[in-house]
This record gives C-alpha cells, structure tokens and sequence, in this order.
C-alpha cells in the first residue's frame, strides 16, 4: 500500500493559546498506523501562531479524515486544514 505525506494546520482559538500543550496531545489522538514527522509553530499577523504538523500515514480510505477530526478535538484548537498532500 502506497504511504501518503500530508501537511497539518492546526490554528488556535486565541493568541494566548499554549502552542506547546497542544503539540503534547497529538500523539495522543493520532489513530494508529500515522507517523508523526515533525511539528513547526509558524507565525500569522498580530501574535496569531500556527502549529504545523507533518505526519505520513497509509494511503487508505478513512485514515486522513479520521485524523483530521481527531487533531480538532484537541482543546484549544480553533480549526484544522490540510495545506499539503502528496505520495511517497
């Protein structure tokens, strides 16, 4: 089965949300059988950071969505959107 590469942005609900906290929890919710590559806090405009999260998973049905919706039930995080997809 073919291994997808996606790109995670994970925005917070406020300028004062702890970026860090939320990073120890995604480990936490990835289902099973995703890797975590890396995460990256980039900055937006007037204090407002995202968290950037890149993970590879199988290219199976089900799996991308079901990670997306487990990354925007971490608390303190506003919205989730895929900036990046692609193939290994």
């Amino acid at each position: 089965m073919a291994q997808v590469a996606v790109l995670f942005r994970l925005m917070p609900q406020g300028t004062d949300t702890d970026l860090k906290a939320v990073a120890q929890e995604i480990p936490r919710v990835v289902p099973a059988g995703v890797t975590i590559r890396g995460m990256q806090v980039k900055d937006i405009a007037y204090g407002l950071r995202s968290l950037l999260v890149s993970v590879v998973m199988d290219d199976a049905g089900g799996v991308l969505d079901s990670t997306e919706h487990a990354l925007a039930k971490i608390p303190h995080v506003e919205s989730v959107e895929v900036m990046e997809e692609g193939l290994l």
